[in-house]
């Protein structure tokens, strides 16, 4: 069922509006809370699949990187983010507080000193 959302202008709230595909772009919509006809439709992200040897060859090509600056923490936090994004798994949460410190400023030497237990190991 073909089911737009929309952000009424007037009143600011949204709405998810069912229209045919034929009655899309020619038939006016109103707010359903308040009447107005200032509605603006809602483009929400698009996602697409890929198979996990095109992300590994992404992560591969240094070209796709730009310029990572290794004396820079929010360089290499843009780099750890985009990686994150391209391995497409969960990332613990160690991930998240690692990277957003980076973000802030803090250099890698400093997260490693508060943080010993990242870089080691899990006997088995």
């Amino acid at each position: 069922m073909p089911t737009y959302d929309y952000r009424c202008e007037d009143c600011g709230r949204r709405a998810s509006i069912y229209l045919t595909y034929e009655e899309y772009g020619k038939k006016s919509v109103h707010c359903p809370h308040c009447g107005s006809g200032e509605m603006r439709r809602l483009i929400h992200r698009v996602r697409f699949a890929r198979s996990e040897e095109s992300r590994l060859e992404s992560l591969a090509d240094p070209d796709a990187w730009g310029d990572i600056d290794e004396s820079d923490p929010r360089s290499m936090a843009r780099m750890m983010r985009k990686m994150g994004e391209e391995l497409g798994e969960d990332m613990p949460p160690e991930f998240d507080e690692v990277v957003g410190r980076l973000e802030a400023g803090e250099s890698p030497e400093e997260i490693e000193q508060s943080m010993p237990e990242l870089g080691m190991d899990e006997e088995l």
